[in-house]
């Protein structure tokens, strides 16, 4: 038995991106954060071509899981916080 499935819409594909990006945000360390938000927005680019709706759908729920375990080390993260650095201060403390 076979079936096509429907492409994730472009509405749920930046969905998720926004998403993974909000979540990113919340990473108490700097570290953590910048390279999660490069990372994401590196892995968007990357496959902003791909027609493939097999592959899309597996890039989407790749994504999906992927948002989950941010979420958890964010919330793992707030509960082990550090000082913050001094890049950190500087970009706080700009106008």
């Amino acid at each position: 038995m076979s079936f096509k499935m429907a492409a994730p819409s472009r509405t749920q594909v930046l969905s998720l991106y926004r998403a993974l990006l909000r979540e990113s945000a919340g990473f108490s360390a700097y570290n953590y954060r910048t390279y999660a938000i490069r990372r994401i927005r590196d892995a968007f680019k990357e496959n902003r071509g791909v027609s493939d709706v097999q592959e899309m759908q597996k890039l989407v729920n790749k994504a999906k899981e992927n948002l989950e375990v941010i979420k958890r080390q964010v919330a793992i993260g707030h509960l082990y916080s550090s000082e913050k650095l001094i890049i950190e201060r500087q970009e706080k403390d700009a106008p």
